[in-house]
């Protein structure tokens, strides 16, 4: 019996050891493995590039300021001109005429005025001696008169005179003016860029006949978000490129910038010049500027 007993709890004791040992894989399955730790997040771009169109002060369609036809076109688009170099004229024939019957009669005038005045300045003398003649009870008080009165007819003769000279000269100085507005000319040293014309087209007051542009200095206008406001100053120097031109670096300098903000974009606009000569750079192209973007 006690055998049996001893036996009996054996086995038992070996089914228990047996039966923890193949628990305890099961368990170490069960364990969730560890995610890998998250590596350094990426560093934050802490610039900013912004674009914008290269320009110049000086750029205009230069107009017929008077109509006619044309005589002749003396620039060629790529052609550098000088401030007040002729790039072509209109028919200027009849303005040139009338100013020619003008400046006579200018002359006509200016002779009459000066043959008045030396007339009345020999009335003036015969009156003075009239006076004397007068107090020394010489001549009668009718000579006296007649004196006086043809030195007060001369008197108007030269102003009438001087009223149609300042008259025949301010048609003359518009004759002129309007002799000057058959020349078209460069307004400023620069290139031109386009012709619209060619000679023998008739053109009507306010018609497009050249168009110039400077070539320098070249200028870069962009808009910023408004948390740059304040953050840029007059004089500034930021770094500029152009996709236009590669490879070419270039400064520009800050010279102006908005003192508020466009409420309806929620921006501000930066104006700066590009310094040095132009270069390779053309107005119209466009321009990369890089700036510092520390929020």
């Amino acid at each position: 019996m006690r055998r049996a007993l001893r036996a009996a709890l054996l086995i038992t004791l070996a089914w228990l050891v047996n039966g923890c040992s193949q628990s305890k894989p099961v368990a170490a399955a069960s364990q969730p493995t560890s995610a890998p730790a998250p590596g350094p997040a990426p560093a934050p771009d802490d610039s900013l590039s912004i674009s914008g169109p290269l320009v110049v002060e000086n750029q205009v369609d230069v107009t017929a300021r008077r109509e006619g036809v044309v005589v002749k076109t003396l620039a060629e688009p790529g052609t550098r001109v000088r401030k007040g170099q002729l790039l072509g004229t209109l028919d200027d024939r009849q303005i040139a005429a009338d100013l020619d019957a003008q400046t006579a009669t200018v002359h006509r005038i200016e002779f009459n005025l000066k043959n008045w005045e030396a007339d009345l300045q020999m009335l003036g003398v015969d009156l003075e001696r009239s006076q004397k003649m007068w107090d020394a009870q010489l001549i009668t008080k009718e000579q006296l008169d007649h004196d006086k009165y043809k030195v007060a007819a001369d008197e108007f003769q030269v102003d009438r005179e001087r009223q149609a000279l300042r008259s025949a000269q301010a048609t003359q100085r518009s004759l002129e003016l309007e002799l000057e507005k058959a020349h078209i000319i460069a307004p400023f040293d620069g290139i031109v860029a386009r012709r619209y014309v060619r000679a023998g087209q008739r053109v009507a007051v306010g018609d497009r006949l050249f168009w110039v542009t400077a070539e320098a200095p070249l200028r870069v206008k962009f808009t910023l978000p408004e948390r740059f406001y304040g953050r840029l100053r007059k004089g500034e120097e930021l770094a500029l490129s152009s996709p236009d031109v590669p490879g070419e670096r270039r400064k520009a300098k800050i010279i102006s910038v908005s003192p508020v903000v466009d409420p309806s974009s929620g921006t501000i606009e930066v104006m700066a010049e590009v310094a040095g000569p132009a270069g390779e750079l053309r107005p119209g192209m466009t321009a990369n500027i890089q700036l510092a973007d520390s929020r």
